[in-house]
């Protein structure tokens, strides 16, 4: 079977030869000390989504169109001492970071938010702005020619980058978590205004991919949950996001793209039979620590496709833990609808070697050998 024929079947709880080989990739700490304990030096990428030839993951490709802001804000520099420094950047939120051990671009912490662009209907509007659906630059040079390497891929082609755009997401990258907390009660009609808005941005950005070539999957980024739930409850789900998932998908499945797929770290359970209603049917990466269990979450909703569930804490263990932890799903991948990868990007705590034994493990796994 080809990567795309083995992606699409099992999400599609179908059969497949071996399951799809993925991972989400690595803090840029966890380079530097996989450098230091044998990783070759020449294996250098940091785009884990679109496969990795080294570690033996399946190729994807994603149709790179601009879903951002254009022009982004201009960055700037608003205080700066030996440790922090406090920067306006391109998305017109004002952050606080740590620069001490920063490496690869990637920080030891996440930043302190402290100011965002949106605060009013005029800020709403002047971002709007920000958002053309029909600037020519949306979409990537040589369109024509990216579309008929496409019709011959063997790989599944996902549209838009990862983590391109969410309702829920780019709301808070708006306004922030406490922001738009608020505004659900302050301002809904604002709120509404806005969902209006990014689904009529989608719909009107996304026809020419749509209408141009076959595409397999689309994935809303939306990390709005946290350890215990979700970041708003079943009821404003439902008052302000799922009529709007549902056009979007309709749209989506319109033109052939059976594999919808959500991205949330956290606990999202209590959402999950509301997404699945609106037409989302696939759901990740399925946090550890946040109790989402795959084997439950299976037979709770038994018709949803999962990815993840592999706890990154147990990979910190010794070769008995991971082996055990592995274990736990077999059951799962031999439903199907199941494509198990570490539950977020690798962090620095796990030793090369245990990945690379977690690697070997999981190839049979995948392919339904014993461990």
């Amino acid at each position: 079977m080809t990567a795309r024929e083995r992606f699409v079947n099992c999400l599609s709880f179908r059969p497949v030869d071996r399951v799809f080989n993925m991972e989400l990739g690595l803090w840029g700490q966890t380079y530097e000390r996989w450098y230091a304990e044998g990783l070759p030096r020449y294996v250098l990428t940091g785009d884990w989504f679109s496969g990795e030839e080294y570690f033996g993951l399946d190729q994807r490709e994603f149709i790179p169109i601009h879903m951002g802001m254009i022009p982004e804000f201009a960055y700037e520099t608003l205080e700066e001492d030996e440790r922090t420094i406090t920067f306006r950047g391109g998305d017109g939120v004002v952050h606080k970071a740590l620069k001490e051990g920063t490496v690869g671009g990637t920080r030891p912490s996440m930043d302190q938010y402290l100011r965002f662009p949106v605060e009013t209907r005029q800020d709403f509007l002047d971002m709007a702005a920000r958002h053309d659906p029909d600037l020519p630059i949306r979409y990537p040079s040589w369109w024509d020619s990216r579309v008929r390497a496409w019709s011959v891929r063997q790989h599944p082609l996902t549209l838009g980058t990862n983590g391109c755009i969410g309702l829920y997401s780019r709301l808070r990258q708006w306004m922030g978590t406490e922001g738009l907390s608020m505004a659900f009660y302050d301002q809904p009609d604002l709120v509404h205004e806005m969902l209006d808005f990014i689904v009529d941005f989608c719909l009107k950005l996304w026809r020419k991919a749509l209408e141009t070539t076959p595409i397999d999957h689309f994935n809303y980024f939306e990390d709005f949950a946290f350890k215990n739930g979700p970041l708003f409850s079943p009821e404003l789900f439902r008052t302000f996001f799922k009529s709007r998932y549902q056009t979007l998908n309709d749209c989506l499945r319109a033109h052939g793209v059976e594999l919808i797929t959500l991205d949330s770290d956290g606990n999202t359970e209590v959402l999950l039979a509301e997404m699945m209603d609106c037409g989302i049917n696939g759901h990740w990466p399925l946090e550890r620590a946040a109790d989402m269990d795959p084997a439950r979450i299976r037979r709770n909703f038994p018709g949803l496709a999962l990815l993840g569930g592999v706890d990154k804490r147990e990979l910190t263990k010794d070769r008995a833990a991971i082996r055990e932890h592995l274990l736990t799903l077999a059951p799962v991948v031999e439903q199907g609808g199941f494509i198990p990868h570490i539950d977020h990007t690798v962090p620095h705590d796990v030793p090369y070697e245990n990945f690379l034994y977690y690697l070997e493990l999981k190839q049979k796994l995948l392919a339904g050998e014993p461990l």
